[in-house]
Parts: structure tokens; C-alpha cells; sequence
């Protein structure tokens, strides 16, 4: 992200300060688009966090048309994050922000990317959720439904800590991560030990393997988000998931 914005940068301002027929825009104008595109980023967060938490009820409640309803739902996450890259742009191009205000708006669009990938998480989930919906859970599907709860709740506090550009909060989400890594890891032995058990574990156990790595890479996601937000808190690059 730090390139990205060198880049910017350059090319936004390299010609030298305005001319009196082309004034630099009002910081209100700056200001009224960030808070669009912030709350917009908010819609999009809240439309993630209920897709994963309707994927896992289409699961546990064995409904193929709750889950379809999912699948299809991901098509307004897609349309609003390639919104938000458009207005992000714009912004870019018409209000000439100072670096600050520019390592935001990249970070927003990166947040918006990293959203729609876990809206396209949620949504395989809610196909694995389809597929087994005929068929009795196998010991409850595991801790497959706490992965998805933790992961919900991790997508809500990023978000909020984004909107603060709150590090200590960012870092505190992104330590939620281990917990759903352990989460992951336990139910992926107990499911293959189901599987050798008895073959007729066999498919049931895998969906449910897919399942959970894709729940457990929105947690990784979420990590990602939180290292967009130390770096703009305090302009360095760390990683918070070595």
C-alpha cells in the first residue's frame, strides 16, 4: 500500500500547485466524501457480517433455499465494492488529498477488497450449507458454527477500529485470529478422524472441511484489514499474522 501511494502522490501533485482557473478543491468537499465512502464501507462490513452469520443458520437449520438466498446475495457485496473503487477514484482525482488523506482512501479501497473476498467466502460456505442441507449433521457439524460466529464478530470490530483508525483495537482483533486458527485445526482432526471411522462420513465430512477453511481464511482477512489500519496509525508495515 505504501508504493501505491508514493505513486499517487507523485502523479497527483507533480505538476506543480494549482492555477487561480483551477483551484484547489475545499477541504469540506474532501471531508464529504471521505464520510460517504466510510459509511459506505460500513454498509458493505454489515452486509458481510450477515452473510456469514446466514450462511451458518442455512447450515444448522438444513435450508438449501436460506442458503441459495446467500449465494445469490453475494452479487450486492460485488456491486458495492466496485462502487467504492469508483469513488474512491474520483476522489483521488478531484479533491487532491494530502498524504494523509490519501493512505485512508487506499486503505478503504483495500478494505473494500478484502470485504467482497469475504462476502465470496460466505457465499461458498452457503454452498456447502446447500449441499448438506438433506442430510443429518455429522456431531453437529463441529465447531464449524462458532468458526463462523467468531468470524462475524471479528469483521465488526475491524471495522470499527478502521473507522477510528483505532491501533490498539486493530491488534486486539487481529489476536481473535489464533482463536479461530485453534477452532479450525481442531475441527479439521476430528472431522478426518469421522471420516476414517466410517466411509459414510466421508462426504459430509469434507463439505464441512470446506466450510471451514473458508470461514477460517475471513479471519485472516480481517488480519490483513488490521495491518492496514497500524499502518495508517503509524506508517509502518507489520505483520500481525507471522
Amino acid at each position: 500500500m505504501a508504493g501505491q501511494i508514493d505513486e499517487i502522490l507523485e502523479t497527483t501533485h507533480g505538476g506543480g500547485s494549482p492555477t487561480s482557473s483551477s483551484p484547489h478543491p475545499s477541504r469540506e468537499g474532501l471531508d464529504r466524501e471521505l464520510r460517504e465512502i466510510k459509511d459506505n464501507i460500513l454498509r458493505m462490513g454489515a452486509m458481510v457480517e450477515e452473510q456469514i452469520r446466514a450462511s451458518l443458520e442455512a447450515l444448522i437449520r438444513h435450508d438449501a433455499d436460506a442458503a441459495l438466498a446467500v449465494i445469490k446475495g453475494d452479487g450486492r457485496i460485488n456491486e458495492m465494492q466496485r462502487r467504492l473503487t469508483t469513488m474512491v477514484s474520483t476522489t483521488i482525482a478531484t479533491q487532491a488529498p494530502v498524504a494523509r488523506d490519501l493512505r485512508f482512501l487506499i486503505a478503504l479501497d483495500h478494505v473494500s477488497y478484502e470485504l467482497e473476498r469475504m462476502g465470496d467466502h460466505a457465499g461458498s460456505v452457503a454452498k456447502q450449507a446447500r449441499k448438506l442441507a438433506p442430510e443429518p449433521p455429522l456431531r453437529n457439524y463441529v465447531d464449524l458454527p462458532e468458526i463462523g460466529e467468531r468470524a462475524a464478530q471479528q469483521v465488526h470490530g475491524i471495522l470499527r477500529a478502521l473507522v477510528d483508525i483505532d491501533e490498539a483495537a486493530a491488534r486486539e482483533v487481529a489476536k481473535g485470529d489464533d482463536l479461530i486458527d485453534d477452532l479450525y485445526h481442531r475441527t479439521f482432526d476430528e472431522v478426518l478422524e469421522l471420516m476414517r471411522a466410517d466411509p459414510i462420513n466421508v462426504d459430509r465430512g469434507a463439505r464441512i472441511l470446506f466450510a471451514a477453511h473458508y470461514l477460517e481464511r475471513i479471519g485472516d482477512r480481517v488480519t490483513n484489514i488490521a495491518e492496514d489500519v497500524v499502518f495508517l496509525a503509524t506508517g509502518e508495515i507489520e505483520d500481525l499474522n507471522p
